[in-house]
């Protein structure tokens, strides 16, 4: 596979993978590092900068998205809403390093946005969870293969 090739796969896997579809980065990730053609630091990095990019673009449809909450078509209903408010109400910003965790990552990105969690902030914290994962899988990967 091209270098191009694969940074792109593995780019367009992550970022798709930190959005509310469903997609799985790991298993690419840990493809290319076990087919040895790719440098660690580097796959670490493109995969890390498309897994954030992908919660970025969450944060932004939650910024967008809450002036049609009373329409029908709205996904989440007033009162799912208004738990995921309280949720991330009780456990606040710092509940955005679990954003890496499967399922409930990728809404928790959601609702920051719709709550209006400052970017800074944002950045930083999803970027420490998510790039804390994806080194956390390196290291395992280089350990056992």
């Amino acid at each position: 596979m091209s270098d191009i090739a694969a940074y792109g796969a593995l780019f367009l896997a992550a970022f798709l993978a930190a959005t509310i579809l469903p997609a799985q980065s790991e298993a690419v990730l840990a493809g290319l590092l076990i087919a040895g053609e790719h440098p660690a630091v580097l796959l670490l990095a493109v995969a890390s900068v498309g897994n954030v990019l992908g919660s970025l673009l969450n944060w932004l449809l939650g910024r967008g998205i809450e002036r049609f909450r009373h329409h029908r078509w709205f996904p989440a209903s007033p009162g799912q809403l208004e738990k995921a408010a309280r949720f991330y109400a009780r456990w606040g910003y710092w509940s955005l390093l679990a954003s890496w965790v499967p399922i409930i990552g990728d809404p928790l990105t959601v609702i920051a946005g719709i709550l209006r969690e400052p970017l800074w902030r944002f950045f930083l914290l999803v970027s420490i969870a998510k790039i804390g994962r994806y080194l956390l899988l390196v290291a395992i990967v280089r350990h056992w293969f």
